[in-house]
């Protein structure tokens, strides 16, 4: 790089960020049936990390239950343990029934997701 400058300079802190299904609250059904991916991530411009709720699942038999929301509400409070200053989620346009188990528990319509998907990626 020109003027000496430190090849990470001024590039993204990314971490590799994992996450594993869990059991939330005591009407957990069988393994497979609920999932909830939390992501806890750091950037440069705060102490705290901020929370990425992805991929919340709720087999097609167990719907209409209350459980999304039970999940939704869950993670929230994690990500409010783990001191997370912001939680964000993303939802595809077309999915009006995800859009409300978002905003029921307090989540704000904030914007746009912009995407560009790697070939081989996941749809």
């Amino acid at each position: 790089m020109a003027g000496g400058e430190d090849e990470s300079e001024g590039a993204a802190n990314c971490t590799d960020a994992r996450a594993a299904p869990w059991h939330v609250g005591s009407r957990q059904p069988a393994s497979g049936v609920v999932r909830p991916y939390l992501f806890l991530m750091w950037n440069s411009l705060h102490p705290q990390p901020f929370g990425l709720l992805e991929d919340v699942y709720v087999d097609e038999a167990f719907r209409g239950h209350g459980l999304g929301t039970e999940i939704v509400t869950a993670v929230f409070a994690k990500a409010k343990a783990r001191g997370c200053y912001k939680l964000v989620a993303t939802s595809r346009h077309s999915r009006r029934r995800e859009h409300e188990l978002y905003l029921r528990p307090g989540f704000n319509d904030h914007g746009k997701e912009f995407r560009i998907d790697f070939q081989g990626s996941p749809d």
